[in-house]
C-alpha cells in the first residue's frame, strides 16, 4: 500500500480504541477506516491489521511482572527480568524467541527495559512423537484416527502387524511415527492418563522417557512402568512405616555404611543433573536409591528414615503428589514442615569415604573373582593380598606368581 500522507491521517485518540471482543476496533472508526488514495484521488480503506499477535506475544511477559502499570512497564520489570530460563519448542525459534528478542530491543530503545536481551538461558525442548492411523476416502484424503480408537495387533516380538478401528473392526493403515499433532489426530489426552494413573504417573514418565531436549515416543508401556515404579515406592514406604518413624532423631550405625554411600553418591549425582536440567537421570537416580533401600534389609530404622527422606525430597519435583503424601504419613513433616519448605538434602561427604575397596581379581588376565583391599594399601599390599588369596592358590598348584599387574582402584592381574 502506498503511504498516506500525513495531512490525510485522521485524529483517533487511544481512549477510543478500548477493544470490547467483537474485533479489531480501528475496522469499526471510520475515522481511521475510511480515507482518500493518495495515488488516485478516489475513495479507499485502511489496512486495520496493523499489528501482527506476535507483538502483544513479545513482551506480555513483562507485563507479568507489573500488571497494575500506568505505562508498559514499571520498575517492578527490572528486578524480574532478564528471564532466568526460557523452554519452548524448536518452532518457536524463528516465532515467539526471535520476535521477544527484537521487540525487547525496541522497548530498550524506548527507554522503558534497561536489558538489551530478555532470556538469560535457552532450552529447546524436543517433540513428542505417537503413532498415527488413516485411512483414505474415495477421493484420497486422508482421515485420521486416534492411538485410543485404534486396536494395534503386533507379533511374538512385538512388532506391529496389522490395526483395526475399534468402532467397526475394519482394518485402518499404519501410518508411522509422528509429531503429535491436531491435523494426525494422535495427541494423548492427559486427562485419561489422569483418570487411569493419577497425574504423578503422567508427569514421571514425560520426564524420564528422554532428555529434554529430545524427541520422546510416547509409550503405553512406558506409562505403565512408571505406574509401577511409583507403586513400589508408595508400598516401601507403608511396608517400613513403623522403622522409618522409629528413627527420629536416632543415628544410623556402623553396619548402615554401604546403603548411606550408596544413596549419598546417587544424591551427589541427582544434584548435578538437576543443575544441568537432565531429569530423566534424575528419575533413574531415584530408581537406585528405592532399589538400594529394598537391598539393605538389615539397615537400621535412622538409616531407613535418613535415606527415604532424601529419596522423597529428590522425586518431589517430578511427582509432587504421592511423596507429599508419603512425607506426612511416614511423620516427616513434624520434623521439617511440609515438603515444599522442606530442606534440600546435602551430601554427606564423609557417608562417601570407604575404609575398603573391592578390585577384580585375574589369573593370567582372565577374570576369576575379586579381591578386598583397605582403601589405603599401597602397592605392596594389594600385591601380597592378591598371591596369598585362595583363587590364586587354586590355580597356581604349588607355584610362585611371576608378575603382578596392579591397577589402581579397579584389578590386579596375578601372572602364574
Amino acid at each position: 500500500m502506498v503511504p498516506v500522507p500525513e495531512r490525510d491521517l485522521p485524529v483517533v485518540l487511544p481512549e477510543d480504541l478500548v477493544p470490547d471482543g467483537t474485533g479489531n476496533p480501528l475496522a469499526k472508526d471510520a475515522r481511521f477506516l475510511q480515507c482518500t488514495c493518495p495515488s488516485c484521488g478516489k475513495p479507499a480503506r485502511r489496512e486495520t491489521d496493523t499489528m501482527d499477535t506476535f507483538i502483544d506475544s513479545c513482551w506480555y511477559y513483562m507485563r507479568y511482572t507489573c500488571p497494575d502499570a500506568a505505562t508498559m512497564v514499571d520498575a517492578r520489570n527490572d528486578y524480574w527480568m532478564p528471564m532466568d530460563q526460557y523452554i519452548g519448542g524448536i518452532e518457536h525459534a524463528i516465532l515467539h524467541l526471535l520476535y521477544a528478542r527484537f521487540w525487547t530491543k525496541v522497548m530498550r530503545d524506548l527507554g522503558l527495559v534497561k536489558f538489551d536481551e530478555p532470556f538469560t538461558n535457552l532450552l529447546t525442548q524436543g517433540m513428542v512423537l505417537n503413532e498415527t492411523y488413516y485411512r483414505e476416502d474415495a477421493s484420497g484424503k486422508k482421515h485420521w484416527y486416534n492411538p485410543a480408537e485404534v486396536d494395534l495387533k503386533t507379533d511374538e516380538r512385538g512388532r506391529p502387524v496389522g490395526a483395526t478401528l475399534i468402532a467397526d473392526g475394519q482394518p485402518v493403515v499404519i501410518g508411522g511415527v509422528e509429531k503429535m499433532s491436531k491435523s494426525k489426530n494422535n495427541g494423548i489426552d492427559p486427562q485419561a492418563l489422569i483418570d487411569q494413573y493419577g497425574a504423578d504417573t503422567a508427569r514421571l514418565f514425560v520426564m524420564f522417557a528422554a532428555p529434554p531436549e529430545q524427541q520422546l515416543e510416547w509409550s503405553g508401556s512406558g506409562v505403565e512402568g512408571a505406574s509401577r515404579f511409583l507403586r513400589r515406592v508408595w508400598n516401601y514406604g507403608f511396608a517400613n512405616a513403623a522403622a522409618v518413624r522409629d528413627g527420629a532423631g536416632a543415628a544410623p550405625t556402623a553396619d548402615d555404611a554401604d546403603l548411606r554411600r550408596e544413596i549419598h553418591g546417587v544424591l551427589k549425582q541427582a544434584n548435578y543433573d538437576y543443575q544441568r536440567i537432565q531429569y530423566n537421570t534424575v528419575v533413574s537416580a531415584t530408581m537406585k536409591m528405592l532399589n538400594a533401600l529394598d537391598d539393605a534389609k538389615g539397615a537400621s530404622p535412622a538409616a531407613r528414615r535418613e535415606c527415604l527422606g532424601i529419596l522423597l525430597r529428590v522425586l518431589y519435583p517430578v511427582v509432587p503428589h504421592i511423596t507429599q503424601g508419603l512425607w506426612d504419613a511416614l511423620g516427616y513433616t513434624a520434623e521439617f514442615g511440609d515438603l515444599l519448605d522442606a530442606p534440600w538434602p546435602q551430601v554427606d561427604e564423609g557417608a562417601l569415604v570407604r575404609s575398603e575397596i573391592e578390585l577384580v581379581l585375574q589369573v593370567n588376565g582372565k577374570v576369576r573373582g575379586s579381591i578386598t583391599v583397605p582403601a589405603d594399601a599401597d602397592r605392596a599390599a594389594i600385591e601380597a593380598t592378591a598371591a596369598g588369596s585362595d583363587i590364586v592358590a587354586k590355580f597356581a598348584e604349588g607355584a610362585k606368581p611371576k608378575k603382578i599387574v596392579v591397577v589402581p582402584g579397579r584389578l590386579v592381574n596375578v601372572v602364574l
